[in-house]
């Protein structure tokens, strides 16, 4: 049981870990395989030429830093109901990038959905590495086409339980080919295949922000659109109207869109519902969203900040999709020229070469250049050094001679402040001791002082010494004796000195006097 919970323990932490690094790891590695010609910085420009029932479509927009702007618009009108030919398209599409500027740009044609089969398949995951051969191979079985015959392309909408789903969209390549032979000898050449009704999903894909989308354009006696989820085609919606009543043709919207939204719902999905309406009634659009009374949109009229500027008074959808398919980095537009192949892109190591060599280069110096600095650090205080060497020399002396001056002025001031403190005593005892006593020596120490002499009467002294401030204890040494000769007492007095102490250490005061009188 123990082994069971350190292994999950472990499986855990590892499994938190390798999350970690994943997280960490994912914009480093972004950082050190980004190309200087990467999507996101570089500047692009493209133009895109809607083939529409009745009219020709030209936007001509750019990129740059991730800024996609719409520069101009053209919309040119045709025999209604009808296909321009390839002559008119060529010459409606070399007039408008001579009007817009847009030569050397990269041309997107945008063609009909009635031109294209859209379906989804299914294969086995085994063939997901050579799935292009594959579906080359099954084209003729999935399509009217053979794989010579057809321009197409796919991509992998769902891939697990062994199956993968693709969406695929074929159209016959002499139909395209006639328009796009007459744009060559234009001097304008394709580099780029899409259909309207895939330019309009970018389009509402882009301005819901990425939000799943049900997009229907309806015009007066059909309706065609698509379910968009996660920017593919998952869903067609096309047919027309039984009659010109506005409720007849609403109710049929309504039975195409209902019971699709509800199936995409049990998905988790919610949809962002969009119609384009073109020539019909305002009245139309608000009967529309009474009666289906669930949360949509009407693209007409719907701020776009990709609107072009100019005269221009619609702006022309399906051509402004084209060009975001080609700008916009988030775009998921199929690209019916590539027939499924697609280069693998290399991982560009420019920057990372260039950081590595950066890397390596601050490496040394910080290795090198804290050496080199402290080098010379030491030459300049070696010099410094070498040539303070005799001022150091004569500094040191003079300190020498300052201590021993410094020592003299001391024993001085010390011996100033001794002497003074014995003459301060021997004024006293003048002051304090009897005209009539003299003293014959006097002996001062650190703390005591030994007076002797003679006096008239040698009993009183005891008294007027303690009296003084600087005499304390004071008390006869040896008994006194009357010497006749002097007729006076002989005395030998014992005293301490009071608060002030001698600062003469191991030194004495030793006064003599022979019959002086005090």
């Amino acid at each position: 049981m123990t082994a069971t919970i350190v292994l999950k323990k472990i499986t855990t932490f590892a499994s938190a870990s390798a999350a970690f690094l994943g997280r960490i790891g994912k914009p480093v590695w972004r950082v050190l395989a980004f190309s200087p010609s990467d999507d996101i910085i570089s500047l692009k420009k493209a133009l895109c030429v809607s083939l529409e029932k009745g009219s020709v479509s030209v936007v001509f927009g750019s990129r740059f830093l991730s800024k996609i702007k719409i520069k101009g618009a053209r919309s040119y009108s045709f025999e209604e109901g009808r296909y321009p030919q390839p002559e008119n398209l060529a010459s409606s599409v070399a007039l408008a990038m001579n009007d817009l500027k847009a030569t050397r740009t990269d041309i997107t044609l945008s063609i009909p959905k009635a031109w294209v089969i859209i379906k989804t398949a299914e294969f086995p995951s085994t063939v997901k590495e050579n799935l292009a051969d594959v579906l080359s191979y099954e084209l003729d079985r999935l399509t009217p086409f053979s794989p010579d015959e057809a321009l197409y392309d796919f991509r992998i909408l769902k891939d697990d339980t062994g199956k993968i789903t693709i969406l695929l969209m074929a159209a016959k390549a002499d139909l395209i080919h006639q328009h796009t032979d007459a744009l060559k000898e234009r001097g304008i050449n394709v580099s780029r295949v899409t259909v309207n009704l895939s330019g309009m999903g970018t389009l509402c894909r882009y301005i819901e922000k990425g939000t799943d989308t049900i997009f229907m354009e309806i015009g007066k006696n059909q309706f065609e659109g698509a379910l968009f989820l996660d920017g593919y085609i998952t869903g067609i919606l096309t047919g027309g109207f039984p009659s010109e009543n506005e409720k007849s043709k609403i109710d049929t919207i309504s039975g195409e869109i209902l019971p699709l939204l509800d199936a995409v719902k049990t998905q988790g999905k919610s949809p962002q519902i969009v119609f384009h309406l073109k020539g019909l009634s305002p009245s139309f659009q608000e009967q529309l969203k009474l009666q289906m009374n669930v949360p949509l949109k009407i693209l007409n009229g719907t701020p776009i900040k990709l609107r072009p500027s100019g005269a221009q008074k619609e702006v022309p959808y399906a051509a402004t999709g084209g060009v975001l398919e080609s700008l916009w980095t988030k775009s998921k537009g199929l690209d019916l020229m590539k027939k499924g192949i697609y280069e693998k892109q290399k991982t560009p190591f420019a920057i990372t070469a260039v950081l590595i060599l950066a890397i390596l280069i601050m490496w040394a110096l910080y290795m090198v250049a804290p050496l080199r600095i402290e080098g010379k650090r030491l030459e300049e205080i070696d010099h410094q050094i070498t040539f303070r060497k005799e001022d150091v020399k004569k500094v040191e002396a003079l300190k020498k001679e300052i201590e021993t001056v410094n020592t003299e002025i001391s024993a001085i001031n010390n011996f100033k402040v001794s002497r003074q403190l014995v003459l301060d005593i021997l004024r006293e005892l003048t002051t304090t001791l009897p005209q009539t006593t003299w003293l014959t020596r006097v002996r001062i120490t650190d703390t005591t002082a030994d007076i002797e002499g003679y006096a008239g009467s040698a009993t009183g002294l005891i008294p007027k010494l303690e009296t003084s401030k600087y005499f304390k204890k004071t008390e006869f040494a040896s008994p006194t004796f009357r010497d006749a000769r002097q007729n006076a007492d002989r005395f030998i007095i014992k005293t301490e000195i009071e608060g002030t102490r001698i600062e003469l250490p191991k030194m004495t005061a030793d006064i003599e006097a022979e019959d002086e009188e005090e």
